[in-house]
């Protein structure tokens, strides 16, 4: 498993709380490479150039091994390597810190984590916490959570407020909250507004909500559109369309979403790699679709 990585790129935690306190380093080659890598979906082989990067004090590789980290779900690695740093105050790094924490199973430490990061301005770490309080079943909270993230200007907790509007049966909530967010300058939000249009059987106004979503680049668009296309309007050639846009542009999730609908397709070994590359990210959804297709019953174990 990815998540189970770990690499040389932690280093000293005591050594790296003295490179997180260099503000006066001009040269970031390394880091420009780190980030062309990140940039071009090569997480692993950035974290490689980036330790070199963190190594040689460059003022960005930090926050760029964070992403790579995250990229690649090494949480063990980021978890051993920020606690240190957090607990020195570093709070910056208190959302990546939390979000590994909540992945290793530390759901308690994670989430007083992700609090501090959002009582320090972090919105990012807002979604984690909203999605962390929704799966606990304390939606009351998760939705106060995003809410306040969304009314800060943050898109995707505005989107994940609908969301999990929407999984509580607010209809009513949820297009209110869609409604009063959409803004196409956070595309995110305009699929938001097109799920509670499906929702509401409003289906040509959420074509073009996730139309225009997926021109503005919306982190998920093709694979909403291509969802709705598939369960709406039966399009099993549109929706094949949007997964395979989704994966020129890597959008979380695509090869999820597109191995599923060759799966279900009939298309089992055209399927496989993209499963593959699912599972490898932790989709444990991948790993039972692999599972059928080499015969395995996973009632079996």
């Amino acid at each position: 498993m990815l998540g189970a990585r770990t690499s040389a790129a932690a280093g000293d935690p005591a050594a790296l709380a003295r490179v997180v306190a260099v503000t006066d380093i001009q040269h970031d080659r390394l880091s420009a490479r780190g980030a062309a890598l990140l940039d071009a979906g090569r997480a692993a082989q950035a974290v490689e150039v980036l330790r070199h990067a963190v190594a040689a004090g460059e003022p960005n590789a930090v926050e760029l091994m964070v992403q790579a980290l995250v990229a690649i779900r090494d949480w063990h690695t980021l978890a051993s390597w920020l606690g240190p740093l957090v607990e020195q105050g570093h709070v910056r790094f208190a959302g990546a810190l939390g979000m590994a924490l909540v992945a290793l199973g530390e759901r308690e430490r994670g989430e007083e984590t992700l609090r501090l990061a959002v009582d320090c301005g972090e919105l990012a770490a807002a979604n984690d916490l909203g999605i962390l309080l929704r799966d606990e079943g304390r939606l009351g909270e998760a939705v106060d959570v995003l809410d306040r993230a969304a009314t800060a200007g943050d898109g995707q907790a505005a989107a994940n407020l609908v969301e999990v509007l929407l999984e509580s049966g607010d209809l009513v909530g949820a297009g209110e909250a869609a409604q009063r967010y959409a803004d196409p300058a956070r595309p995110d939000t305009l699929v938001a507004l097109a799920d509670v249009r499906a929702e509401q059987g409003r289906h040509d106004e959420a074509e073009q909500c996730y139309r225009r979503a997926c021109e503005l680049r919306a982190l998920r668009g093709h694979i909403a559109y291509g969802g709705f296309l598939l369960a709406v309007r039966g399009d099993l050639a549109g929706a094949e369309r949007e997964l395979r846009a989704a994966a020129e542009r890597g959008e979380p999730g695509w090869s999820g979403a597109l191995g599923r609908l060759l799966f279900d397709d009939g298309r089992g070994e055209e399927a496989r790699p993209y499963l593959e590359h699912a599972a490898a990210d932790g989709d444990p959804d991948a790993e039972l679709l692999l599972a059928q297709l080499d015969g395995i019953d996973p009632a079996d174990d």
